[in-house]
């Protein structure tokens, strides 16, 4: 399957004018090429290295004008096959704009209560003032940087980025024409069963990962999989229709049909062994140093849990801060639960270079737990079979794989906001959590589905909590923009396919690792299924994802449609990029998150 085959043409009517009868670009660009090889000629390679010229090398001229580039691919040749390249690009980027349908949530209810608002001011039930909130769909309309400084906010903290998605991308495509799935409605059994879930996130945050078996005894964990497995509306992994714990908060990817529903599938191989992926376990080598993956983490304290307070909460649903911070342990350790998996996601370090520099480090003979994992390459790549030539910085080697992951990071945010701001504005997960607290308490009446109310775990954090409100990982919260769809979610569907583009996914990870459970400063062997690298990536885009469900500001479809959103961005930007080599290339082959294999 290539995903060439959807590419569409300029329209019959489109034509590139020449300014003033002025030369065509393969004139121009062949002209100025000449008249610069005539100078560069008259110099010795050490004296243009060196940036000195010899006067007497001006004496010449005649043999200097008959200097030719060695091959037509740097001479006369090369400009025009630029051009072509980048006018079949810009071809890609006139296809019609798909269809973006919502949920209808935003006009079915005047009060916007199933709308993000935060940061502009709300009531005492924290429904937003609908002044503030028309100035700032008046400009987002409007498009115009003036009309963002005239959005009526509510305290001292800003928006984020609600103009970046406005950028023309110049690699790639641009945001307005991936599609995405329908988000759950606010009152459907699919939004409650997001909801139960991640509050149970929450209440397990401390539970070891080694405890999801399916033989644990752990009590919590055991509510946690009862408790979900009665809701209809959960969309997670299961197994012969069952959730299981060793399925527990496992990742998953929901792409979107032609009208714009969610089709649902676990991701491949990321369902296999243990929770964490051994790309946030094993050691970085990175040229001549090499670190551990030791993480600074919050402490397991009732002071780390934020928003469970209702003053607190409208605090920050107004846009103000608590001026609380997190308390961290002074000691640091490997990612063991999900409260590290959160500070993680919080903070991240540079997780998809890092995962670059285990795949292509090699494995330490004397020490199974140091070094690489030595993955060769993705068996597409040229330089595979080549008896003279390797890849580097330019093409295909290691210097490549890191320049890909940096570039695509930005065009995955543009993707996700886009959706963010210009299309779906979905409620954030705490706000949900004050409706909850506000119907339980204050005796509204928001249409939440009844599964949220008939769940366990809405009387176990009023029980720890002294309310019903979603807790907080985080002092200041989600982010202000809204939930749908996620910017780690996002940034890891797209760094992670450019992984798997670039390396050979079906490959053994030879000498996996755990922390030991005795002791998590310390690594042992994991003993267990095979762990492939296709399965450890995809491992990884989950747990980075997941980890902001696991602090409470996203929802399993946040996660699940920002990876495959993510996955489209890097398969339009590796599309650009085979156009571009003068390899004997076939194409980048590798495994989708649905499970199918494509050649781009």
């Amino acid at each position: 399957m290539s995903v060439d085959s959807q590419d569409s043409s300029l329209p019959s009517d489109y034509v590139h004018e020449p300014i003033k009868k002025a030369r065509s670009p393969k004139e121009q660009l062949g002209a100025s090429r000449r008249k610069f090889l005539g100078r560069v000629g008259l110099f010795t390679a050490s004296t243009a290295v060196a940036g000195v010229v010899a006067p007497s090398l001006f004496k010449n001229k005649e043999n200097a004008a008959k200097a030719e580039p060695i091959s037509k691919f740097t001479g006369n040749d090369f400009p025009a096959r630029a051009y072509q390249v980048r006018i079949k690009a810009a071809e890609r980027l006139k296809q019609p704009v798909p269809n973006h349908p919502t949920n209808g949530d935003e006009e079915k209810y005047p009060n916007k209560i199933a709308t993000d608002s935060r940061g502009l001011p709300h009531n005492k039930l924290g429904e937003v003032d609908l002044k503030a909130y028309q100035s700032f769909i008046d400009a987002l309309r409007s498009g115009d940087p003036d009309k963002f400084e005239q959005i009526i906010l509510g305290g001292g903290r800003k928006l984020v980025q609600p103009l970046p998605p406005l950028a023309v991308s110049l690699t790639g495509l641009n945001p307005a024409l991936f599609p995405v799935p329908i988000p759950p409605t606010l009152d459907s059994a699919e939004q409650a069963a997001e909801y139960v879930e991640i509050a149970w996130q929450g209440l397990l945050q401390d539970v070891p990962f080694s405890e999801y078996r399916n033989d644990t005894n752990n009590p919590l964990i055991l509510a946690a999989v009862q408790d979900l497995n009665r809701l209809s509306g959960f969309k997670g992994p299961k197994e012969n229709g069952r959730i299981t714990p060793e399925l527990l908060f496992r990742g998953s990817a929901f792409y979107s049909d032609a009208s714009g529903n969610a089709i649902y599938f676990t991701l491949p191989r990321a369902d296999t062994g243990p929770y964490v992926s051994q790309f946030l376990l094993r050691p970085i080598p990175a040229g001549t140093q090499s670190y551990a993956q030791l993480h600074r983490v919050p402490l397991a304290t009732p002071e780390n849990s934020f928003q469970i307070s209702y003053d607190e909460w409208l605090l920050v649903q107004n846009g103000g801060s608590s001026g609380r911070k997190i308390k961290f342990d002074p000691v640091r350790r490997y990612f063991i639960n999900g409260r590290d998996q959160g500070e993680i996601a919080h903070t991240p370090p540079p997780v998809y270079t890092n995962a670059a520099q285990i795949l292509l480090g090699s494995p330490v003979k004397d020490n199974p737990l140091a070094g690489g994992v030595g993955a060769p390459y993705n068996p597409s790549n040229p330089y595979n079979k080549s008896k003279t030539q390797v890849g580097g910085s330019g093409t295909f080697g290691p210097g490549y794989a890191q320049g890909l992951i940096a570039a695509v990071g930005a065009h995955a945010i543009r993707a996700a906001y886009w959706q963010k701001y210009y299309v779906h504005r979905r409620l954030r997960a705490e706000s949900f959590g004050g409706l909850v607290h506000n119907n339980k308490v204050n005796k509204t009446d928001y249409p939440i589905h009844s599964d949220v109310f008939n769940s366990e775990i809405i009387d176990r954090h009023f029980s720890n909590n002294k309310s019903y409100l979603l807790p907080q990982f985080f002092p200041e919260g989600s982010p202000f923009h809204s939930s749908y769809l996620g910017g780690a979610s996002v940034s890891a569907g797209a760094s992670v396919t450019i992984l798997k583009a670039l390396f050979d996914g079906s490959y053994v990870i030879p000498n996996p690792v755990i922390p030991d459970p005795k002791d998590p400063t310390k690594l042992i062997p994991y003993q267990g299924v095979p762990l492939t690298v296709e399965g450890e990536l995809n491992k990884l885009a989950a747990n980075i994802g997941l980890g902001r469900n696991s602090a409470g500001i996203h929802w399993r479809t946040d996660a699940a449609a920002s990876l495959a959103l993510g996955e489209a961005v890097a398969i339009a930007i590796l599309r650009d990029e085979g156009s571009t080599f003068c390899e004997k290339f076939g194409g980048f082959t590798f495994t989708k998150f649905d499970g199918t294999k494509v050649t781009i």
